[in-house]
């Protein structure tokens, strides 16, 4: 059974030690008149970029093993085969920075901050579309009182996607405010190092994706996904991601685990088969940079809910490894990046029926990712004239973008949101053994410390329910 595992608040420059929660400042009666009464707003900001990425990897790290990119090292374990888990420690790391945000916000007005206030709502409507895509309803409007209100109110799934939309208008908007140019402080933003530019670029960003994930219903709009990313990321430096961890990425901790042999990260038989040539007769030379060959030589992964093959010491799979471009110490952890934004593009161009501008934004979306993790020109040329890859135009399909997209987008938790709302249409991609449900999981169960404290308020829900966007 796969345990989560919780990582520290990043804390910078020692001021970050003081942040508040909402709750203790009502319950602080006793102040001491010579201390500060807020937290260092530039403390705020250091560890709300840095735990930002770091709530990407909180979801991913269950994510991954739905969308199986990852399988675990036990047999039938839970998050392997569709059974209830407890993911309390992500619930907890999205509550506690979203309490960051509000308070950063707050602060930013009350000091006539903007570009503060924009980072902030740009954050807020990350973690708000993010852990909604997870859970479906959320507290948010009621979810910052304190002890006003312990037992908040939930929102429900479509309004808390509109409030995200109506925050990234309002981040840009805050931050083309002249004054937001040039404010924030470059050592304690750890995803743009203060660039308002970059915020803005990023919040066209998550427009777009955004944008692109209601594809299933009437309200998708090609054009309003394509307007945004005419606005967004250029090119792999705007990518937002951090590189500054207090240790090291949480993946290359998956892979100090294992060779530990504390086992855990190892990749799934379904992704490995989709690169080593097994799925789609092509192999693709990023595999190398993620992972180590097995004992025999060769790539093999695990397939969900079996477990590993013999003597888990002898290396017969492939896992997460210390050297990988994922999984070293200092590895980017990514949140968004130009390499999604193509693919998004390539979609929505795809889906408006503009297939050369489609098949374009597709092969630029391969090419953007295997620059990034340094694939050398021959490889990358060698892959991009495959005939499976280098289908032309007209013979471009909506599930071969997707399967570039699945790759390029190793262990991002966007990659469920993905697969849920095309149907997990993949290849060969199929249910894990000893799967608990019929059908592919659609959803996580509220965490077991929010039914306890605020049980009246939660939904009663079930695994396979569809949210409202994967109707």
């Amino acid at each position: 059974m796969k345990s989560f595992k919780l990582y520290k608040h990043f804390i910078f420059f020692g001021c970050a030690v003081i942040l508040l929660s909402s709750c203790k400042k009502y319950l602080d009666i006793n102040q001491n008149p010579n201390a500060a009464l807020q937290p260092p707003i530039n403390g705020l900001l250091a560890n709300v970029t840095n735990t930002a990425a770091i709530n990407v990897y909180r979801i991913a790290d269950w994510t991954s093993y739905y969308t199986q990119y990852l399988a675990s090292a036990s047999v039938a374990s839970t998050v392997d085969t569709y059974d209830d888990v407890d993911a309390s420690g992500a619930w907890d790391g999205y509550y506690n920075i979203m309490t960051d945000l509000y308070d950063m916000k707050n602060f930013a007005a009350q000091r006539g901050l903007n570009a503060y206030i924009g980072v902030a709502d740009i954050l807020m409507a990350l973690h708000i579309n993010m852990a909604s895509n997870v859970w479906g309803d959320i507290p948010y409007s009621d979810a910052f009182l304190g002890v006003q209100n312990i037992h908040p109110k939930y929102d429900d799934q479509q309004s808390l996607y509109d409030t995200c939309l109506h925050l990234l208008d309002a981040g840009i908007a805050t931050l083309q405010q002249p004054d937001a140019d040039g404010e924030l402080d470059p050592n304690s933003d750890f995803i743009h190092a203060g660039s308002a530019g970059a915020w803005i670029k990023t919040a066209h960003a998550l427009k777009a994706r955004m944008l692109n994930q209601i594809s299933k219903t009437s309200s998708y709009n090609p054009d309003a996904v394509l307007s945004e990313l005419s606005q967004a990321y250029t090119s792999n430096n705007d990518d937002a991601q951090i590189t500054a961890f207090d240790g090291f990425n949480p993946w290359a901790q998956e892979a100090h685990n294992n060779a530990a042999l504390l086992l855990d990260g190892w990749l799934s038989a379904y992704f490995i088969n989709a690169t080593n040539g097994t799925t789609y007769g092509i192999f693709d030379p990023r595999l190398p940079l993620i992972t180590d060959t097995t004992q025999y030589g060769d790539y093999r992964g695990t397939p969900n809910g079996a477990g590993p093959v013999g003597d888990v010491t002898q290396h017969n799979e492939c896992y997460l490894v210390t050297d990988g471009w994922y999984s070293s110490d200092n590895s980017p952890l990514e949140i968004i990046t130009y390499t999604e934004c193509k693919f998004i593009q390539a979609e929505a161009e795809f889906r408006k029926g503009n297939n050369e501008d489609a098949y374009n934004a597709y092969i630029a979306g391969i090419t953007a990712n295997m620059q990034k993790l340094n694939v050398a020109d021959t490889a990358m040329q060698r892959y991009l004239s495959e005939p499976g890859v280098d289908v032309g135009a007209e013979s471009l399909t909506l599930p071969l973008i997707m399967k570039e997209k699945y790759v390029a987008l190793f262990l991002s938790p966007v990659t469920w949101d993905d697969m849920r709302r095309t149907d997990y249409n993949y290849k060969d991609f199929t249910l894990p053994q000893n799967a608990v449900l019929s059908t592919f999981i659609r959803r996580l169960n509220y965490p077991v410390n929010e039914i306890s404290t605020n049980g009246d308020n939660v939904p009663s829900v079930k695994l396979d329910d569809h949210l409202w966007w994967d109707q």
